[in-house]
Parts: C-alpha cells; sequence; structure tokens
C-alpha cells in the first residue's frame, strides 16, 4: 500500500522554516509517495500553496495529519499535535531531545516511531541528511549580516579623499560549520577576521579562508578532537591559558561572533563581562548559542542585550532568519533521509532497525523510548 506523507505547518511562534520545498515534494511523489501539504505551511519561507499543488501534492487541514503514516516537520510535535497523528505512523523533525525526556515519553506512548534529525551520524553516506552543517552554515552567514546591521561603521576598509574608514576587526569563537561561514562572510564583506577553535584541524581551514587563527597549542590542543569530529570539553587549565589569550585579543576587537556548542550540554561561557569591558565603545557581540544558555555573559535569548556598553545579539533560529534558504536545505535532507526508509518496489514505508541511520537517529518505536541516549527501550505502554 502506497505511503501518504504529511508536510506540517509549524506553530512555534519562532519558527518560518517548512519541512518540504516544492522540489522535495516533486521528488517524493516521483517515488510513489502519496504528499499532503498543510495549507500554510510554506506561507513563512515564501512558498504559497498554489505552488505545492502543481507539482501534485493535495492540500489540507491539519486534520489529515490522522492518516499519514510520515509526517514531516522542522521541529518536535506538540503534544496537542501529536494526538493528530496515527499510531505506527514515523515523525521526522529537529527533535531536541537532551534534556527533553518528558516529551520522548508523550511521543512513546503515542505509538509513534520518531527520529531526530540532528543525531545523524557523521558519516560520509549521511552528508547530505546533515540538518546541523546545512542550518549552521546559514546560522554562521546570517550572523555577519545581522552584526553588519547593527555595526554603526561600514566593514571594509575604504580610501577616500576624505580620510580612511579602517575595516572592521571580527573574531569568531568556534571554526566549526556555523564559524568558517561566519569567516567566509565576514571576509566577503572586507573586515579584517580572526578565530579561534580547539580543534587543530580548525587552523588550516581558518587560513584557507583568509581568517588568522588564534589558539594556545600545546599538548592538549593537539588531541582535543571526538571521533565525530566535535570539540571536546578542555581541562580547567586550558581553558584558564586559552581565556587568557583571548581576552587580550578580544580587547581589540569590532566584532566577536560565538559558536561553540557541545551536544547535550550548556553552551560553554567564552565571554565575560570584565572581556567586555574590555572591548571599544560600540563593539557588538553575536551569540549563536543563546538557546542553549549562551557563550557570552549577559546574552539574552530572543533579544540584543547591552552589557558593559557592549551589544549582545541573541537572535532565537537565526537559520529561520533566512528561512526561504534554510528550508530549501533542509527539505534536501530530510528527502535524502526519507529515501532510505522507503521500499521503492512497494511504494510505502519499511524501516530496518539495523540500519546505522536509524540506529542512530531513531528515538521512539513501538511504545518505546529505544535510544541509548535518552534511557533506551524504555516500555511506556502503561504509563497514566
Amino acid at each position: 500500500m502506497v505511503s501518504t506523507v504529511f508536510i506540517a505547518k509549524e506553530t512555534h511562534p519562532e519558527e518560518s522554516r517548512v519541512a518540504a520545498s516544492v522540489d522535495s515534494v516533486k521528488k517524493m511523489i516521483a517515488l510513489g509517495l502519496e504528499v499532503t501539504v498543510q495549507k500554510g505551511a510554506g506561507a513563512a519561507s515564501q512558498i504559497p500553496d498554489n505552488a505545492y499543488a502543481d507539482v501534485g501534492a493535495k492540500l489540507s487541514a491539519a486534520t489529515a495529519a490522522k492518516s499519514a503514516d510520515v509526517v514531516l516537520r522542522v521541529r518536535r510535535p506538540t503534544d496537542a499535535e501529536i494526538k493528530n497523528y496515527k499510531k505506527g505512523a514515523a515523525v521526522i523533525a529537529i527533535m531536541d531531545p537532551y534534556g527533553n525526556e518528558k516529551a520522548l515519553a508523550v511521543l512513546a506512548k503515542a505509538g509513534l516511531s520518531t527520529f531526530a534529525m540532528e543525531l545523524m551520524p557523521r558519516i560520509t553516506r549521511a552528508q547530505v541528511m546533515d540538518v546541523l552543517s546545512s542550518q549552521a552554515n546559514l546560522a554562521g552567514y546570517q550572523a555577519v549580516i545581522d552584526a553588519a546591521h547593527e555595526f554603526d561603521r561600514a566593514m571594509p576598509m575604504m580610501m577616500t579623499a576624505a580620510g580612511t574608514v579602517p575595516a572592521a576587526k571580527i573574531f569568531v569563537m568556534g571554526a566549526g560549520v556555523a564559524g568558517l561561514q561566519a569567516i567566509a562572510t565576514g571576509r566577503r564583506l572586507g573586515a579584517v577576521v580572526s578565530a579561534t577553535d580547539v580543534r587543530p584541524a580548525a587552523k588550516e581551514q581558518v587560513a584557507s579562508l583568509g581568517g588568522k587563527f588564534i589558539a594556545v597549542e600545546d599538548e592538549e590542543f593537539k588531541a582535543a578532537e571526538t571521533a565525530g569530529g566535535y570539540a571536546k570539553e578542555m581541562s580547567k587549565e586550558y581553558q584558564a591559558k586559552q581565556a587568557a589569550l583571548v581576552a587580550d585579543h578580544i580587547a581589540k576587537q569590532d566584532i566577536v561572533i560565538t559558536t561553540a556548542l557541545i551536544p547535550g550540554r550548556p553552551a560553554p561561557k567564552l565571554v565575560s563581562k570584565q572581556m567586555l569591558k574590555s572591548m571599544k565603545p560600540g563593539s557588538l557581540c553575536v551569540d549563536l548559542a543563546v538557546e542553549r544558555g549562551g557563550n557570552v555573559e549577559g546574552a539574552k535569548a530572543g533579544e540584543i542585550a547591552e552589557v558593559e556598553g557592549v551589544r549582545i545579539i541573541g537572535y532565537n533560529n537565526v537559520a529561520g532568519r533566512i528561512s526561504a534558504s534554510a528550508s530549501q536545505l533542509y527539505a534536501k535532507n530530510l528527502l535524502s533521509f526519507l529515501e532510505t526508509l522507503i521500499d521503492k518496489d512497494a511504494k510505502s514505508l519499511a524501516i530496518n532497525p539495523e540500519d546505522e541511520l536509524v540506529k542512530a537517529t531513531m528515538l521512539t518505536h513501538d511504545g518505546k523510548i529505544v535510544h541509548p541516549n535518552f534511557g533506551g527501550a524504555t516500555d511506556t505502554k502503561g504509563d497514566a
């Protein structure tokens, strides 16, 4: 029997992205799937309903989710939305599972098979499904654009008859996907860019984009990367040495962009009030980790805070600020993963629990929380 895919309209007030592009819907239909899009789902990402309808999707209200075999979303569904999903349906989204075990229990009790896209393993096969990278790339870009918007000066050096305008100095803390894109964007705008990271491989990457690398390069630094490519948490001794070097460097910067996140943990504090106090009047910080507590002391989620005379931009869902581009990439991530869950001959959902992608991303299945990081195989069928 042909499987039905439902594209949900996001209800979170700060979510403007959508889980399907016109192209991804077209390809799902080409796979033989029936696709239903909730009316208005793509409006905030500049995708009108008729664009989906023109490639063969049905348009419907939220209640159509009750008959869907697969629900594609951006964010984890609310308890109210879960009630609209049929038992046994697969729900694929950015689930934000860390610290939200109660929400996972609700998903399990509903009998849903849920998949967290942000847990996708960093292997060659899954590169095209890596939502963390696709969204962080855009967040890094937008961080510089937001900084340029708030900055009261020009970014590039300008030599004029009336005098020379100096180039802005941008310091990027964390040279992962977001950080590297911030470096590249800052350089394109003509700023002088420097960056720091605890991973040795970042030094060459920063240099390749025209940035200057700033770090205490001791033995601990040389071993500071996990097998998955994430930064390790450093010792207190290393953090103290690095903080001293960074504090001296920050005092000379116009804009500081922080991107440091460790999966499942609060964001590490990188910029103290004392460091902010040392910065020049009119300086800015952009904190891309603000939703996890922030890298900058005094940062406030969803606001531009002012601490020691420095404005700290703490926008939530930064990738969603350029939702048309973010949705396009996210939709491709979802489609690529969904294709691995579909039996091409039967044109229906066929989840293989032994597939390494399923093992890494499946949170709940058959009434249980099955992911080992979140309680593993906890039976919730009898819960009240």
